[in-house]
């Protein structure tokens, strides 16, 4: 799947499926050409990756067919421009939550490398020379915008924020969002799930992508797509790591009879 089929499929409400790929090992990428994944999310706000390092992962992905969306440190226009120079096929912006930073993403990641007040003006709705209006269409067709919707206010300002125009998909941040709406890390509570369905089913009703990072359950995800959802992260490639290390290496210590055998799969069920 290239960048273009991802963005119709976000707007057509079609399921995507990746995960959040944190190594930038060459290892890696053999492994995760056979996971039939749709994108690669990689994390720049809470990973620490270097842009050599993520030009990397961006450009071996991209050429493997598989989309790579990268989360920028802050919703900053220039940081946005920066990800997609180094091969990134959308941009996440990290805790966007009004209507102005909509509008300098959507510039940045739609109409690159327009800037100033020559980008200014075509954001207020001046009209574009044909021959220019032709190459920011070729240059930035594959181009995806998305918004993480992680905090109240981003919620409650959400049709607003949508209708600016630009925004391909939105992405709840589960963690922020529970603790913006003061009941941190209680995902099972009956406000956090009536937040998460509010802000799926608001921009699918924009036809706009609209998607969940999540670690936990596939019976869970799938209560997330009966909401809306379309853009499916499941877990990450440390998560995964985690979870097979300690449950086999707990089902060995059981049959071995070895103390504390279950103190693996604890762990891994708090994650």
């Amino acid at each position: 799947m290239n960048s273009e089929e991802l963005k119709i499929r976000l707007h057509n409400g079609d399921p995507v499926l990746g995960s959040l790929i944190s190594s930038p090992s060459p290892f890696v990428p053999k492994w995760i050409a056979g996971c039939k994944m749709d994108f690669v999310f990689i994390d720049t706000e809470h990973i620490a990756l270097d842009r050599t390092q993520v030009s990397w992962m961006c450009r071996t992905y991209g050429l493997m067919g598989i989309p790579p969306l990268v989360r920028i440190i802050s919703p900053d226009p220039y940081l946005a421009t920066m990800v997609l120079d180094d091969g990134a096929a959308g941009v996440i912006a990290p805790y966007v939550e009004s209507t102005e930073q909509v509008s300098a993403l959507h510039g940045a990641v739609h109409f690159r490398p327009l800037k100033g007040r020559r980008l200014t003006d075509v954001l207020g709705g001046k009209a574009l020379e044909p021959d220019l209006e032709k190459y920011l269409e070729q240059n930035n067709r594959g181009n995806i915008l998305l918004t993480n919707i992680e905090s109240k206010p981003a919620m409650d300002n959400l049709d607003a924020l949508l209708d600016v125009g630009g925004i391909d998909s939105v992405l709840i941040g589960p963690h922020d969002l529970s603790c913006s709406l003061g009941i941190p890390e209680q995902y099972g509570h009956p406000d956090f799930l009536k937040a998460v369905e509010t802000i799926l089913s608001r921009a699918r009703s924009k036809g706009v992508g609209a998607g969940i990072h999540w670690w936990g359950s596939i019976d869970e995800h799938m209560r997330f797509i009966n909401m809306g959802a379309n853009l499916i992260v499941h877990k990450a490639d440390v998560i995964f790591f985690k979870d097979g290390i300690n449950n086999e290496l707990g089902e060995l210590r059981e049959r071995l009879g070895i103390k504390g055998a279950d103190k693996g799969k604890e762990d891994s069920e708090a994650i």
